[in-house]
């Protein structure tokens, strides 16, 4: 009903404009009528183009600026003729700067056309397909002061430039309706509306414009004629295309696809515009027959010309070379957090499998090794036992005992159930951690050092298995930096964005293999010293509590092990700490 409302409207408008010149006599009501109306219904698109791109983003962004920058030279050229005939009551001055303005602005309208989604988001994207409207408008600049603006106001000769003027809009305007049509036929939806609209108004433009120019160049044409009327339908084209635009704004932020490569069409056609220049300048010292003056200044634009579109495509690469070079980084940032991924989930599954087999295992060994350890008591109770056989007797209640303890540890590694978790303080369980371990230290030359931010957020854990986790990893550097003769360790902790961070830095001689690390029986101590389920079990904890952990080797030694958990909102904090 809306789309219906519009076309009456743009009809009625249309029909006053064509009608009022006719109804009310004088020459000066006729040239205020065909220079203001115009101008109006240019204003009108200008607006809401510029509403369109302000409401948009990405490629429809950059293609509603370019529409609305076409739109609006063309409305300086018609202020211009306002100015003059309507204000100022003159004759429109030859040649008429507004000329060279009404030449360049098709200009971003072929690039506003040509625009499609392969214009990237990314900001070097959308840089990169500005240069490209730069190259197309620096090479048409190029064009227009070497064939037209010698003739227009250096040597002036109204007959050559107006006919060189003509000749070569004309093939501009061809070229932009060839390049609508395309999209018109190419696109669907609310967007083929929109292409339409343009289509239409680039066929219209075309034939006013000759008429137009015919018109003038046999003194018969007077604003407001006969001659304005496809001009008048062709702006009202490009305000419907713009009014489309603001309807189904929120359904066409993603521009049509492009039947071709765009990249590699954009680069070739900066190419050829580069290359043309030469044969420009060639063509003007060794074949033209005009004057030796008009060909050195031909001459002087086409190297002018290649300096500047030589810089724009030198430009171009290289923020093309540059956004390669971020695509690589990220994507091997992306490999890199795709591998550490990968080898979390194989070391749940091994935790998930193993738990499950040790879980049995040891409920299994537990009553042969209590029947073993109390019948080992006994028998060294016995007092008629001789000397060697009171000490096999402990020895097998010494080996069940410690048997008995690794069946302990492998029950509580494969019983790893999630305690109750309140709002905890790292920084005192990280100093306990410490603090015990500094007991067990004889070595003057360790050193333990906790250092850590004011006002850490609280964390939602468990106290006992975070301070185990602590513990463990610092009993870890603790033996390593007795193997290495001293050193330290140093715990530092920092909130980084949502998360409380825990680096456990020591100068010890490094992790051996850290993709293994935490590897359920993997260990590098002696036999009997440790079973390799420690840190597979902090492992555990970490993950229960919604946190990651990881290890690696410093470049200048030592192993470093970071603890990252997620800290409880404010109002997390008092509502766990109330219930």
């Amino acid at each position: 009903m809306r789309r219906i409302s519009t076309w009456v409207g743009a009809a009625a408008f249309f029909g006053a404009y064509a009608l009022a010149p006719r109804i009310v006599p004088g020459i000066q009501f006729r040239i205020a009528i065909g220079d203001l109306a115009p101008l109006l219904v240019a204003s009108a698109a200008v607006v809401l183009c510029t509403r369109n791109a302000v409401g948009s983003r990405g490629p429809t962004r950059l293609f509603w600026w370019l529409l609305g920058a076409g739109l609006t030279m063309w409305w300086f050229n018609q202020a211009g003729w306002a100015w003059f005939e309507v204000i100022r009551r003159q004759a429109i001055p030859d040649p008429f700067l507004g000329d060279i303005v009404l030449f360049l602005h098709v200009v971003p309208i072929m690039a506003a056309v040509a625009i499609r989604q392969e214009a990237a988001g990314e900001d070097e994207g959308m840089l990169a397909s500005t240069l490209n409207v730069l190259v197309l408008l620096l090479w048409w600049v190029v064009v227009y002061a070497f064939v037209i603006f010698p003739d227009e106001y250096i040597l002036f000769n109204r007959a050559i430039y107006s006919r060189n003027w003509d000749r070569l809009f004309l093939i501009e305007e061809l070229i932009l309706v060839g390049m609508a049509g395309w999209a018109f036929f190419s696109s669907q939806g609310p967007w083929r509306t929109i292409y339409r609209n343009i289509f239409l108004a680039t066929i219209l433009h075309t034939v006013s414009s000759q008429l137009i120019n015919a018109a003038i160049a046999q003194g018969t044409y007077v604003s407001g004629g006969v001659y304005d009327l496809p001009f008048m339908a062709a702006l009202l084209c490009f305000l419907g295309a713009a009014i489309e635009g603001r309807r189904h704004l929120n359904d066409i932020q993603v521009l049509p696809p492009h039947p071709v490569p765009k990249a590699k069409l954009a680069s070739h056609l900066a190419k050829l515009a580069l290359l043309s220049l030469p044969l420009f300048g060639y063509w003007a010292l060794f074949i033209s027959d005009a004057s030796a003056r008009l060909q050195n200044i031909r001459f002087a634009v086409a190297m002018s010309g290649v300096v500047a579109l030589a810089f724009v495509v030198f430009l171009k690469q290289h923020l093309l070379d540059r956004r390669l070079v971020h695509l690589i980084r990220k994507s091997r940032e992306s490999y890199g957090t795709l591998q550490r991924l990968h080898t979390r989930v194989i070391q749940q599954e091994k935790l998930a499998s193993l738990g499950e087999l040790i879980a049995l295992a040891a409920s299994e060994l537990d009553y042969p090794l209590s029947e073993i350890l109390a019948s080992s008591e006994r028998l060294a109770g016995c007092s008629n036992l001789k000397s060697d056989q009171l000490s096999i007797a402990q020895k097998i209640g010494q080996q069940a005992r410690r048997t008995r303890e690794l069946v302990n540890d492998l029950l509580s590694f494969a019983q790893q159930t999630p305690g109750d978790k309140s709002p905890l303080d790292l920084k005192p369980l990280v100093q306990r951690a410490v603090q015990m371990e500094a007991f067990k230290v004889d070595s003057r030359e360790i050193t333990l050092t906790v250092h850590s931010q004011d006002q850490l957020p609280r964390v939602h854990g468990n106290s006992n298995q975070l301070l185990q986790a602590f513990l463990q990893i610092v009993e870890n550097a603790v033996d390593a930096l007795q193997e290495a003769g001293g050193g330290h360790l140093l715990i530092s902790l920092w909130r980084d964005g949502q998360e409380v961070v825990l680096e456990f830095a020591d100068t010890g001689p490094g992790l051996s293999n850290p993709e293994r690390v935490f590897d359920p029986f993997y260990t590098t101590k002696p036999v009997g010293k440790g079973t390799g389920l420690g840190l597979s079990a902090t492992y555990g904890v970490i993950r229960d509590h919604k946190g990651q952990i990881s290890c690696h080797n410093r470049p200048e030694g030592g192993a470093v092990f970071e603890i990252r958990l997620p800290f409880m909102k404010v109002g997390m904090a008092e509502a766990a700490a109330h219930g």
